[in-house]
């Protein structure tokens, strides 16, 4: 049985992850940790680490993990390049679960985005609108930028230059060859994501909404459990759902 480790556990996500975790046979709840406990001092405790804290913290359990030899599941997002360097550096010496969204839904929706850009996207314009709670810090989030990435790889586009995050003082048409973000903040909204391709007739809107946390906490216990004897390495939750 993989004995998993909480970091932030008193936190909705991190209360969330217990809850996910007292309710599957396959995994138990070795260490809960928040801001100010030593990780170090309970390495025995635990098999895989779930994060889903801040980077700074996240940047912080790599070498300890590594150390030990512990798996980690990362599900933190706001990461800059600095960060997703020593990921991957990470991922070198010991198993990495790696992923801005642990829901099946949100990873079968990759899928589909994948899909329907190869289809129809050199003839769409592609805007992507997403919405959070009040409480969370990074925008856009995680996910959305994944979503732009798989949209951007499908058409050879890269993200970093065909991106618009704000339209305010750009005097101009349109560009086809951009994709467009938008972000709303407000209430208690858990998470939405739309993709839509806007061609000339008729438009094709790839949607995901999470009414609860729980979906990215089982997601999240899925993937530990998945880490068992697998070898170093980076994986995301298309790896962990055979997508």
């Amino acid at each position: 049985m993989t004995r998993i480790a909480v970091v932030g556990a008193s936190g909705r996500m991190g209360q969330t992850i217990i809850e996910s975790i007292n309710q599957n046979d396959k995994v138990s709840l070795g260490a809960t940790l928040d801001k100010g406990d030593d990780l170090s001092a309970v390495v025995d405790n635990f098999d895989v680490l779930i994060d889903f804290t801040r980077p700074e913290a996240t940047l912080d359990y790599l070498p300890i993990c590594e150390q030990a030899g512990k798996s980690i599941v990362i599900g933190t997002t706001g990461f800059d390049d600095v960060g997703l360097e020593s990921i991957n550096n990470t991922s070198k010496k010991i198993p990495v679960v790696f992923a801005p969204n642990m829901s099946v839904g949100v990873n079968l929706s990759l899928k589909l985005l994948d899909m329907a850009a190869k289809v129809i996207g050199e003839e769409s314009d592609i805007e992507i609108v997403e919405a959070h709670h009040r409480h969370k810090v990074d925008a856009p989030s995680g996910t959305a930028l994944k979503m732009g990435e798989v949209v951007a790889n499908a058409l050879g586009r890269d993200l970093k230059e065909c991106a618009i995050y704000g339209r305010e003082g750009i005097e101009e048409p349109r560009d086809r060859q951009t994709i467009g973000f938008s972000t709303i903040r407000g209430g208690d909204v858990v998470g939405e994501h739309t993709v839509s391709f806007f061609m000339d007739g008729e438009r094709v809107e790839v949607t995901h909404k999470a009414s609860s946390r729980m979906t990215f906490a089982n997601g999240s216990v899925r993937a530990a459990a998945w880490l068992k004897d697998k070898s170093a390495g980076l994986y995301s939750m298309q790896d962990v759902l055979d997508l």
